[in-house]
């Protein structure tokens, strides 16, 4: 196998990667670029610790080839910036070992991209493959649905000043 050499949009900013084409997103983004928020939890696609979000949808890094993200824009959690829901998961004490945190923070991300008011069974669902072995993922439940909350409230006041 020889390495090919593969253009990545990663949090906004075009980046090269050399590596076999094979190679998994997660080593590239933690082993060439640096971005170590993004976990290695089971290196299967099971666990969700790996998640990052490709052109609006959650993946697990850990068994996405590089190839098939070539020209596609790649977020991780460093990407986010100071976002509603980062700041919901600290207030409801969501993260303990922190460990699946990032995943979970870009699962949600997906989830609140194309549902701004999701029900807490929809958010249940959208973090079903998301493992936290330290029990805090009913605290994560309820960090998204109030971080989709404040988004709300924030673009209710942002309209009604628009409005004036």
């Amino acid at each position: 196998m020889s390495d090919e050499t593969f253009r990545l949009l990663v949090n906004g900013a075009e980046v090269t990667v050399e590596a076999d084409r094979d190679t998994p997103l997660l080593y590239a983004l933690r082993n060439q670029l640096g971005l170590k928020g993004t976990r290695f939890g089971c290196g299967l696609g099971l666990c969700g610790s790996c998640n990052v979000v490709v052109d609006g949808r959650a993946v697990h890094s850990c068994d996405t080839p590089l190839w098939s993200v070539e020209g596609k824009e790649v977020v991780t959690v460093e990407g986010l910036g100071d976002t509603p829901l980062q700041r919901a998961m600290i207030d409801e004490q969501a993260a303990q070992c922190g460990y699946c945190v990032s995943g979970v923070v870009m699962t949600a991300t997906a989830l609140l991209a194309r549902n701004s008011s999701p029900s807490e069974t929809e958010v249940r669902q959208a973090l079903d493959d998301n493992l936290c072995r330290c029990g805090a993922h009913n605290r994560m439940v309820r960090a998204v649905v109030k971080a989709a909350r404040i988004e709300a409230a924030r673009t209710e006041a942002a309209q009604t000043e628009a409005a004036r």
